[in-house]
């Protein structure tokens, strides 16, 4: 079983992730990491922070000479604005210079105030704050290169941000596309909605608002029989969408055409089975549509794996505008403001790739276990064999 743990606040010192579960033998450098934390900072809309807030990485355990040893494996991401910071986030006894009484709508302030009791909107924030979607993105990287070497490729793309949007028509991005989606300002893969989500950004920008949007992840690769339909935990779509719920800001995940086929009937809502003898894979099994986005009964069918992920707008706005109420003298008054963005759908794509990631590396090694990467992916290929389809090219060295 693949799992992981973060650690660490907004503005702390460092943030922490550990993931366990890793066969040995996984290549993995630092720049691995930094490459995908780098790409979590794109998109047009972005804060001043992150044009100033690197990331500097340290693989502190697990990583012997560029190679997983089968251990846990710790990762370090340090804040580079920690300096700005020792007094008001410091660890050690004493009071901050300023508490923050006036929460803000949306976000967890206040059901985290009252729930541990703080008079401080601070002790929330810092843990709930999306900064903690790094973390996740370090330890996604490290199941993506485990993916990569069993045939496996995650890609998002945007398909919305305000009221900009793509079409059923418009182009997906293969497995070798995800470059070409990252050069867009938004990362959308449809030029012309590019054009409409940047207005749209510009436009919310200039009154101070923020804008939601939905992110589409796709896993190319995904051999049948990822997931199960035997328990409610182990069913791939549920996992998925537990996964994909957890980032911060996410309020609705979608499986496939999920809301369509809702308002279909039956005949029209399926994906019919054909069968086709030069087909190398999935025991010559094939589809002509994918409707259910790549899942069936809590299990991979071995199409395209196609999930959206809705993102609302986020709740600090640069305009004081959203009423709410001083916890201390209970009047009524406007939300405080942090340093914020104008939108941060972009970078959750990235982050819902990650976390997608997570969970397929989750499901792949509970199907083909393994000690070491050699081995599992050498289990990996004999139940291909099985199925009639083709060896992984990776080999596992």
């Amino acid at each position: 079983m693949l799992r992981f743990l973060t650690a660490g606040e907004s503005h702390g010192r460092a943030l922490v992730v550990i993931v366990e579960g890793l066969p040995a033998g996984l290549t993995v450098q630092a720049s691995d990491v930094a490459d995908e934390l780098a790409r979590r900072r794109l998109g047009y809309g972005r804060g001043p922070r992150m044009r100033f807030e690197a990331d500097e990485i340290t693989l502190l355990g697990g990583i012997r000479h560029g190679r997983t040893l089968g251990s846990p494996v710790a990762i370090e991401i340090a804040n580079t604005e920690w300096p700005k910071w020792t007094d008001e986030m410091s660890p050690e006894p004493g009071a901050p210079s300023k508490v923050l009484t006036q929460p803000r709508p949306g976000h967890a302030d206040l059901p985290g105030m009252l729930k541990y009791g703080f008079d401080d909107a601070r002790n929330v924030l810092e843990r709930a704050s999306a900064r903690e979607t790094a973390a996740r993105v370090a330890a996604g990287t490290l199941a993506k290169l485990l993916l990569t070497q069993l045939g496996i490729t995650v890609v998002s793309h945007i398909v919305g941000l305000g009221d900009a949007t793509t079409t059923p028509e418009s182009p997906r991005p293969g497995p070798g596309d995800l470059d070409i989606v990252d050069e867009s300002a938004v990362r959308c893969f449809d030029p012309n909605a590019e054009e409409a989500m940047i207005a749209a950004v510009k436009a919310a920008a200039k009154v101070g608002d923020s804008l939601g949007g939905v992110a589409e992840v796709l896993a190319h690769g995904v051999p049948v029989g990822l997931g199960s339909h035997v328990h409610w935990d182990r069913k791939l779509d549920a996992n998925l969408a537990r996964a994909l719920m957890s980032i911060q800001a996410v309020k609705a995940v979608e499986i496939g055409e999920g809301w369509d086929n809702a308002a279909r009937r039956g005949s029209e809502a399926h994906d019919a089975i054909q069968y086709d003898e030069t087909q190398a894979v999935n025991a010559g099994y094939v589809r002509p549509t994918d409707r259910a986005g790549g899942i069936e009964g809590g299990m991979s069918n071995g199409a395209l794996i196609v999930v959206r992920v809705a993102m609302k707008p986020l709740a600090t706005l640069n305009r004081p505008v959203l009423q709410t109420v001083d916890v201390v003298s209970k009047e009524s008054t406007v939300s405080f403001r942090e340093r914020t963005d104008v939108t941060a759908v972009p970078a959750m794509g990235v982050v819902a790739e990650s976390m997608t990631a997570l969970v397929l590396a989750d499901e792949a090694l509970r199907k083909f276990g393994g000690d070491s990467l050699a081995e599992t992916v050498r289990n990996r290929d004999g139940y291909l064999a099985s199925l009639g389809g083709t060896p992984s090219i990776a080999t596992g060295q």
